[in-house]
């Protein structure tokens, strides 16, 4: 039996070969415990961990669970590391399979909702309840800082959940504390109301967008329902005339100048769709090519676009007066001055894809078909977006019902 000494006092212990522990009371009233964790491995000496409490049975059910961790080769130190340094470096080292516009979403979470809240905790130290309280505090707000949706809350969760898992992975924490969905429950989601231009708008935004240099890119976008980015990013090449095809398979996305400007980039999903327009989107692009044609005579010298036939074929369909590509937040003003003349400042550019969703689903498109020409990974993402039906379309419905109702009655 080894010996052990409590409050001054020589008591036995069984004995645990070298990995035995001592347990006393320190001199500030404390209780300390002492074991071997190991060998180090450079210098041959034992390994001693210190682990303290309030009180004696705290520390001793601690060490023997330590001490049973070692016996079986579970046994994990402690990652001294603070969350604030194991993000910057989860960030650096293990985030760099993300999208550009995702790790500077994420960045932008860590520097704003997590580090300033917990960053300082060791990782070791992290618990579920230090978890849940940065989304309450997120979710209420804090001094000068608002409150976060509940859909932004869950959006910080991801990015923390799935950081820490790495952790686990790599050794650094022995269990992910933002794992714990039965502590960590979320309010539900308010979605938010898409706001499609209803066909009054419509007709006064036809009227009213062919006064603009970037009719073409509005009406295309409005009929073709393509994200901003991937209309930006059309290349002639991707246009089938004869066949009235668009193949969607990139957008340019905007950057900061230090990271490159504008970008082709591959779509949101990574997956390349083909479109089939309406004949009248098709005569909007040869109008535009005939046009570009024009603007490449008057700007001369300066043009900065195609210089000749098999250069145009892979360039950009949308352009300036040089040739160069639309800038999206002078793209974004032109639309503002003409929604703002049609008494509707509040739409987006964006609201003109949501509009040919509805458009295509009041004249009886499929979700499925829906889905696949917007470009969503699932059609449940499809029916969970334009799932709610319009009074055009309940109508419509009721009035095929009755189409068959008389049908059969007069048979």
């Amino acid at each position: 039996m080894k010996r052990s000494i409590i409050q001054g006092t020589v008591i036995q212990m069984p004995k645990r070969a070298a990995k035995d522990g001592t347990l006393y009371k320190r001199s500030d009233g404390r209780w300390e415990a002492k074991f071997t964790t190991g060998i180090n491995k450079a210098t041959g000496k034992p390994i001693r961990k210190s682990v303290y409490g309030a009180t004696q049975s705290a520390v001793k059910e601690e060490m023997h669970a330590a001490l049973a961790e070692i016996d079986s080769g579970e046994y994990m130190e402690p990652s001294k590391m603070k969350l604030s340094a194991w993000m910057d470096r989860w960030l650096e080292d293990y985030a760099g399979d993300k999208k550009y516009g995702t790790v500077k979403s994420y960045k932008a979470q860590v520097k704003t909702n997590i580090t300033p809240f917990i960053g300082g905790i060791r990782l070791c130290d992290l618990t579920t309840d230090d978890v849940k309280h940065l989304y309450n505090l997120l979710a209420k707000g804090t001094g000068t800082k608002k409150a976060l949706s509940p859909k932004s809350v869950k959006n910080v969760h991801g990015i923390l959940h799935e950081a820490l898992s790495v952790a686990v992975a790599l050794g650094h924490i022995k269990s992910n504390p933002a794992d714990n969905k039965i502590v960590l429950k979320f309010p539900k989601a308010v979605k938010k109301q898409i706001k499609p231009l209803t066909d009054e708008q419509i007709a006064a935004f036809m009227a009213e967008v062919d006064k603009d240099e970037y009719a073409a890119y509005f009406k295309t976008v409005l009929f073709s329902g393509m994200r901003e980015s991937e209309a930006i990013g059309l290349t002639w090449d991707c246009v089938d005339f004869e066949n009235n095809l668009i193949r969607i398979e990139k957008q340019l996305q905007k950057r900061p100048l230090a990271d490159g400007g504008y970008v082709f980039m591959p779509l949101k999903n990574n997956k390349t769709r083909t479109v089939q327009v309406a004949p009248f989107v098709t005569e909007i692009l040869r109008t535009e090519k005939i046009r570009e044609a024009e603007k490449k005579l008057r700007a001369g010298s300066l043009w900065e676009g195609w210089q000749n036939a098999k250069e145009r074929q892979t360039a950009l369909v949308f352009t300036n007066e040089v040739g160069r590509h639309l800038i999206q937040n002078t793209v974004v003003a032109h639309f503002k001055k003409i929604v703002g003349s049609i008494d509707s400042p509040e739409t987006r550019v964006h609201d003109l894809r949501h509009t040919f969703a509805v458009l295509s689903l009041q004249n009886g498109d499929d979700f499925k078909t829906v889905q696949e020409n917007l470009g969503h990974a699932t059609a449940s993402f499809t029916l969970d977006v334009y799932g709610h039906v319009s009074t055009k379309m309940q109508q419509d419905s009721a009035d095929r019902m009755q189409r068959y109702i008389s049908k059969i009655g007069n048979e």
